[in-house]
């Protein structure tokens, strides 16, 4: 699952690189020896700040990267077909371990059974309110309240590249039809909602770190199914336990 999540997840990186003159365009050249000083080259001129400082080389003030970032170098990791599809059946399958659920962290309460299959009127829910009436309602009001506080506005380069806040991570809603459901994703703080069809490692096991608390209706169950043959094996095996 770990291979597949850090495989998957170099797909969205950006590429980012350096200017190749960066640091260069300057009028620098070496003074030689005999003036007791080091041979690097030195800003020409006089009667300035920049004058005889050292330029136009690497580990200097002002000077150029000496391993800079390359545009063209290769992030994009590629995964077999059928390692994909063994991560994604394992994570689903981890869903029903209540031991690595409490190990990530969730508040579940006097939960005992794993993963959360309820009926398909969730699906129907449109508003904030109700969504957050039925997480309630299955018993996982502390796991919100857990997300809710961690809470925090960032500070820093975070912040200045657009990170402005984090909070904590509660239940994935994994669900067949989602036009209503949806535009809820996000409205209740860690609570996320994903279609079936599009489920990926990368929103069960957040930070490649197995696994989150999941709940699935009962036509995402079906859905399955339909899907990927593994994923009929496992759940069946999920069923009978």
């Amino acid at each position: 699952m770990h291979k597949v999540y850090v495989n998957l997840l170099s797909h969205i990186y950006q590429r980012q690189g350096r200017y190749p003159a960066a640091g260069e365009i300057v009028s620098a050249e070496s003074r030689n020896t005999g003036l007791g000083i080091a041979r690097l080259a030195r800003a020409r001129g006089e009667g300035f700040q920049r004058a005889g400082q050292a330029a136009g080389v690497a580990g200097v003030r002002h000077g150029r990267v000496a391993h800079p970032p390359e545009s063209w170098k290769n992030i994009y990791k590629k995964i077999n077909k059928k390692e994909k599809e063994l991560g994604i059946c394992s994570a689903i399958a981890a869903t029903s371990r209540k031991d690595l659920i409490i190990k990530r962290g969730h508040k579940i309460g006097g939960l005992s059974v794993f993963p959360i299959v309820v009926s398909n009127d969730i699906e129907s829910i449109s508003k904030t309110k109700d969504l957050k009436k039925a997480l309630v309602s299955l018993g996982l009001e502390e796991d919100l309240i857990r997300a809710r506080s961690s809470h925090k506005a960032r500070s820093g380069t975070s912040r200045r590249r657009g990170r402005v806040t984090r909070s904590g991570i509660s239940a994935l809603i994994v669900v067949e039809k989602d036009e209503n459901l949806k535009r809820l994703s996000g409205s209740i703080t860690g609570v996320e909602v994903k279609q079936v069809q599009r489920l990926s490692v990368l929103d069960l096991m957040p930070g490649s770190k197995p696994i989150r608390l999941t709940i699935f209706s009962q036509s995402a169950v079906e859905k399955l199914k339909d899907i990927k043959a593994p994923v009929l094996r496992i759940m069946e095996m999920i069923q009978n336990k």
